[in-house]
């Protein structure tokens, strides 16, 4: 067994953040780990399955000035000349499918060298692992894989991109639901093997510890990889380092939190004055328009006020913009306004 005591249950390191991720997914002595992690998710058959990976530089540099500069996850090229970029994300601070087309774009632009014909551009494969749920109403599955496609009959137009989200929470609720066997699916084992410890919820889920635990016996690589997880969440400088990446994390989540009550007792306000005003409306203008009228408004003025209170603790446009349903355009107008009236915000 890997872990018995409470304290080494409490140490172990959530792989879910990034820092941890990396340490595990993304070093040359590990990179083993990840072929079998890679071929397991892009369901990579003998024939085509990768055999070997180099990892790169996950610093992507702008090209001209003003251009947005990147800091990748894990970027590795497969012997079969395929980038793939793995994104790990804990926090739903960012619009992850604009976010990924864009890392897409970039990397597929950077194969392009001075003298070579567009033939020669290469695969990009953006896998994205994320701690939240993203396509909350298309589907139920954890994992869903996007190429383009004919839309009529279904027939690949390139293998060029690649895209693939894997939503955990829903990994684990097929898990709880029954309706994984990580002894038959090499992809589940490996998945839950991230789902393990949740720093979110502070849990450490041991039933799941208890079944990989099962499975390692039989499985060398999950074995030496669950091995190097241990050593890792034991290493006194790396806890430091993964302690204080989880403490940004966390304050993340915190903000993120934070807003969406003030999101919500500022659109209940904006309701009820709304309404309050929609009558008084409504005795002159019919009442119905004028409760329609007044509750408008009144949902437009508690947007409004939890925007310009995000804007004066100097968050971003487009992170306000990600925390609410306020347009990126929206947020910025009401930012110049506020620059207008009190000067430009530091």
């Amino acid at each position: 067994m890997y872990m018995q005591t409470k304290q080494q249950l409490d140490r172990l390191m959530d792989l879910k953040v990034d820092f941890a991720f990396k340490q595990l997914f993304g070093r040359e002595e590990n990179k083993h780990i990840t072929i079998i992690f890679l071929n397991a998710l892009l369901k990579r058959s003998d024939e085509d399955r990768i055999l070997d990976i180099s990892f790169e530089n996950i610093e992507i540099l702008p090209e001209h000035e003003g251009d947005k500069q990147a800091r990748l996850d894990i970027l590795a090229r497969t012997n079969r000349n395929e980038r793939v970029n793995i994104e790990i994300q804990f926090t739903n601070k960012y619009d992850m499918i604009k976010r990924s087309l864009y890392y897409w774009a970039t990397l597929y632009r950077k194969s392009m060298k001075a003298g070579k014909g567009y033939t020669e551009l290469q695969p990009v494969i953006v896998i994205n692992i994320l701690n939240f749920n993203l396509l909350k109403k298309e589907t139920n599955r954890f994992h869903s894989q996007f190429c383009l496609l004919e839309e009529d009959e279904k027939f690949l137009l390139t293998d060029l991109m690649e895209m693939h989200f894997v939503e955990m929470p829903k990994l684990l609720k097929s898990w709880r639901d029954k309706q994984l066997n990580p002894s038959d699916d090499v992809l589940a084992r490996w998945l839950l093997l991230l789902g393990t410890v949740d720093r979110k919820n502070n849990e450490v889920y041991k039933d799941i510890l208890k079944k990989l635990e099962e499975i390692a016996m039989s499985d060398p690589v999950l074995n030496e990889a669950m091995h190097n997880w241990k050593e890792l969440s034991a290493d006194q400088e790396k806890q430091q380092q993964y302690e204080s990446r989880m403490k940004v994390v966390m304050d993340e989540l915190a903000a993120q939190r934070e807003a969406e009550l003030r999101m919500e007792a500022s659109l209940k306000e904006g309701m009820e004055k709304g309404i309050e005003e929609g009558m008084k409306k409504g005795m002159e203008k019919g009442i119905e328009k004028g409760i329609e009228k007044g509750i408008e408004k009144g949902i437009e003025k508690g947007k409004a006020e939890i925007v310009n209170a995000m804007l004066s603790k100097g968050i971003s446009v487009e992170e306000i913009a990600n925390l609410t349903d306020v347009t990126i355009d929206e947020v910025a107008k009401l930012k110049s306004g506020r620059e207008n009236k009190q000067g430009p915000i530091s």
